[in-house]
Formats: C-alpha cells, sequence, structure tokens
C-alpha cells in the first residue's frame, strides 16, 4: 500500500480551512494545517468588533473545532519563517516540517506605503487584537472628552479620522456615524456625542472605487446623512498622536484608523517565484508555480490574472474560498494520476454596508442599494460564517442593536492583567504611568517628540500639545 503524501497548508483562513475540508476524509493525503492563531477569524465582520457591536466570539472559531472531526487532519500553532522550495521543507519557530504538496494560504498584512511607523498611530482592521484596540481606543475617546473642560482638546477627541474609502473605510466610518448619533447619546451628560467629527480621507476621485458611479453616489449620500464628511483627492502626508497632515492641512484627532492599503505576507519574499508589483505571488492558471508545481499559492498572497481583462482577481473572501477548493482538487487529481484543471473564479457580486439597514450591492449588472441591498447582506454574511452558534449569536445581536439601537459590546480593556498593580499605580498617583500602560496616553504611550533633555522642554510640549517634529508641519499647513 503506498504511503500517503503529506499536504501542508500555512494558514486558517477561508482558503486554508476550505483545503482542509476539500482533503479531509481523503486516504491518499495527511494534511497539517499551520497557523500563527489558533482561530479563524471572519474577517467582513471584523468592524462589527471594532465598532463595539458585537463580541469577538461571535465572529472567531477555533480552528481544531472546525476540524477535529477529521483523523486524517493535523493542527499546529506557530509561526512559519521560510519555505524551502528546494528541499520541500516549511521552517516554523518549532522546527521544520517536510512535505510532498503545498498550499500556502497566509494572508495579508495592511500596507503604509513605506511609513510603517503611522501603525502606532493608525491601527488597520486585520485580527481580533487590532478589532478589540480600535474599540478601546475610540470609547476612551468618548470617557477623556466627558471630563475634559477645554472646548478645543474636546474637540480634538471628539474627532475621528478613518483613512481609505473603501468597503472597511465605508463600513468603518457608517458605523461610527450610528454609534455617535444614536447609541451614546443618552450615555453622555457634559458632551453631546452628536457633535463627533468623522472625516473619512481618500486618495482617489470617489469612494468603493470597485463599485459603480451610481452606487458610489449613494453610499457618499448615506454617510454624509450620518454625519460623515468625504474627503476625496487627498493624500495623507504625516500621521502622528496629535492627528493627520493632508495636503497642506492638518487635522486634530484623537482616533485615527486606517483602510487603505494592504500588502502580502512575507513569506512571499522568500519564495523563490515572480512577484507583482504589489508583492503578491503570480500564479499559473491551476494555481501552482511555474517552477514547483507541488506548490500552491492561494488567496490575498496570489496573484491570478489569468481572467478574461487580464486584471488580478480582488482579495475577497469568495475568491479566497474557490481558490482553497481547487488548489485541494488539483493536489488529489494530481495524485490520481488525472489532469490539473484551471481556475475559473464565480464571481458573486460585491456589497457594502453603510450604517443600520444601508447597503449597496452589485453583481454583474444587477445593482442594489438601501433596505434590501442590507437584508442581502446581512443573509450573505450569516451564512458564511462557520458555526450554528456564531449564526444565532449574530443574528440576535443584529436584531437587538436594530431594534433599540443599542450597541452590547462596549468594554474598554485593559493591558494590566495583575489588579493589584492596577490598584498600587491608582494608589501611588502614578497618574502619567498608569496613563501609558492602558493606552490613554497616546497610542504606543511613548513621547512623541525628538528630545526631553529638560524638564522645561517636556513642560513647553505639554502645554503646546504638540510633539517637536510637526512644528514646521502645523506652521505650513491650516488647522481645521
Amino acid at each position: 500500500m503506498n504511503k500517503p503524501k503529506h499536504v501542508v497548508i500555512i494558514g486558517g483562513g477561508f482558503a486554508g480551512i476550505n483545503a482542509a475540508k476539500r482533503l479531509a476524509k481523503e486516504d491518499d493525503v495527511t494534511v497539517t494545517l499551520i497557523d500563527r492563531r489558533n482561530h479563524h477569524l471572519f474577517q467582513p465582520l471584523l468592524y462589527q468588533v471594532a465598532m463595539a457591536a458585537i463580541s469577538p466570539a461571535d465572529i472567531a472559531v477555533p480552528i481544531r473545532s472546525i476540524l477535529s472531526g477529521y483523523d486524517n487532519i493535523d493542527v499546529l500553532l506557530g509561526v512559519v519563517t521560510d519555505i524551502d522550495l528546494k528541499n520541500r521543507k516549511v521552517h516554523c519557530d518549532f522546527g521544520d516540517i517536510d512535505y510532498d504538496y503545498l498550499i500556502s494560504c497566509a494572508g495579508a498584512t495592511h500596507s503604509y506605503f513605506g511609513n510603517d511607523q503611522w501603525e502606532d498611530y493608525a491601527p488597520g482592521l486585520k485580527s481580533l487584537e487590532e478589532a478589540t484596540e480600535i474599540r478601546k481606543r475610540m470609547l476612551i475617546a468618548y470617557e477623556l472628552a466627558e471630563r475634559e473642560t477645554d472646548p478645543a482638546r474636546q474637540k480634538e477627541l471628539l474627532t475621528f479620522v478613518i483613512v481609505g474609502g473603501g468597503p472597511t473605510g465605508v463600513e468603518l466610518a457608517g458605523a461610527l456615524g450610528e454609534i455617535s448619533r444614536y447609541t451614546l447619546e443618552r450615555d453622555f451628560r457634559n458632551i453631546d456625542p452628536r457633535r463627533t467629527r468623522i472625516i473619512l480621507v481618500e486618495g482617489a476621485s470617489r469612494i468603493l472605487n470597485q463599485f459603480s458611479d451610481e452606487m458610489s453616489e449613494h453610499a457618499s449620500r448615506e454617510l454624509e446623512r450620518l454625519g460623515v464628511t468625504i474627503w476625496t483627492n487627498s493624500m495623507v502626508s504625516d500621521v502622528d498622536d496629535h492627528g493627520v497632515v493632508v495636503g497642506e492641512e492638518v487635522i486634530r484627532a484623537q482616533t485615527i484608523l486606517w483602510a487603505a492599503g494592504v500588502r502580502p505576507t512575507e513569506i512571499n519574499y522568500t519564495l523563490d517565484a515572480e512577484l507583482d508589483r504589489g508583492g503578491r505571488v503570480i500564479v499559473q492558471s491551476d494555481l501552482s508555480l511555474e517552477k514547483y508545481p507541488e506548490v500552491f499559492v492561494v488567496g490575498d498572497q496570489a496573484s491570478f490574472a489569468h481572467t478574461r481583462d487580464g486584471k488580478p482577481l480582488p482579495g475577497l473572501a469568495p475568491v479566497a474560498i474557490q481558490q482553497g477548493r481547487l488548489a485541494a482538487t488539483n493536489i488529489l487529481r494530481t495524485i490520481a494520476g488525472k489532469t490539473r484543471k484551471p481556475f475559473f473564479y464565480k464571481d458573486k457580486g460585491i456589497m457594502a454596508t453603510i450604517g443600520r439597514a444601508s447597503a449597496v450591492l452589485e453583481a454583474g449588472k444587477f445593482k442594489m442599494s438601501g433596505f434590501f441591498a442590507w437584508i442581502a447582506w446581512l443573509i450573505v454574511h450569516i451564512y458564511y460564517l462557520i458555526g450554528f452558534r456564531n449564526r444565532m449569536m449574530v443574528l440576535v445581536q443584529w436584531a437587538w442593536s436594530y431594534m433599540t439601537v443599542r450597541r452590547g459590546a462596549r468594554l474598554i480593556t485593559s493591558k494590566i492583567w495583575k489588579t493589584r498593580e492596577w490598584e498600587m499605580s491608582i494608589a501611588r498617583g502614578n497618574e502619567g504611568k498608569l496613563k501609558k500602560r492602558v493606552g490613554l496616553a497616546g497610542p504606543t504611550g511613548k513621547k512623541t517628540g525628538k528630545k526631553s533633555a529638560s524638564k522645561k522642554s517636556v513642560s513647553k510640549k505639554s502645554a503646546s500639545r504638540k510633539p517637536a517634529r510637526r512644528k514646521s508641519a502645523v506652521k505650513k499647513g491650516k488647522k481645521r
């Protein structure tokens, strides 16, 4: 009897989970799935966690529980550091794993276009950790504004800037508009959350470039109805803990969110493969590498341009799901001595939600907007959630939020997990140190000025509330 072929899958996202399920219970293969996190995350609803609508557990399921019923699949928690294609080895932080076939679908991360230092001040939205960090910063901004007596500082605290007018940016902006105008209006006494400034900055001429002009215009009107100000043809040139610089203007803001760009995982740069301009691996029509046909790269990692118009497929969940399944199918066909199938994407359309009971949807020539588009968006996302419990919990949460205009996950969590340390910090009156530890003194808790050689210089910075390196930018720009 022939020994089963060993298939290694890197990543437990949409592509990885669907590839593993396709290979499940097959006698000809054994599967090892490696992921740096122990859970599969439903990323399309991640903004709902960031905006305190649902709990993290509602959109995340342990990978082991998803695949526990398949005896030929092992799940390992670890970080892949390198891939030796010639010797067919995956190097991990815990050791090496040999493979006969490899499916790499490690996803993508944020792109700050060469300004990675901006991440401290403007978190993106790709993981549960980032979602809960955004939730914390948003809620803390309102809490600090409630006790602030300086009108200028209060205005800065109640100003939110979202960089990027794609689906993620639009969904974040719409959810923020709803929270400020409907959810929080009765919770505070000294501030009016309805006066929150929400600015959506987009470098292109309009938001939602993937959609038609008609749908983009509808989304813009809906966002403006929720109090969102849209800046198009605007490029961000600097970001720090006091705001952003857009062209020649300075926007003073306490909370900045990044939804402007993505880049593939670092694994791509370790592969002996051709990359496109965005750093994604160029794959063959069957999703394999040209030099290494036993290796498949799919999902956000891959650049698949074998389409009618020659344009690479976008990084969408349906693309990853279909590619993961076909990569696994082609492995089984190769083992069986059959010809591999080329990948053809079945486009099921794109959609984006714009707050409560409003969305835009396009599928080919079919277009829909408003309440019924939102219902369709709701059904599709509930359908793709893994696990009956998750579907029911999210459905109940949304129904409750829709009827009551309330959000039930408005929790601020601290990085200090030792209760005694928290209490001692308060007892000592060490407020500054405590703020840094819980994230109240800026995103990183670090001094934003270049130097702090004397107490005099530190006091001047505190009085002006501007870091030293931003003086030249503020002089050139106009304050908003």
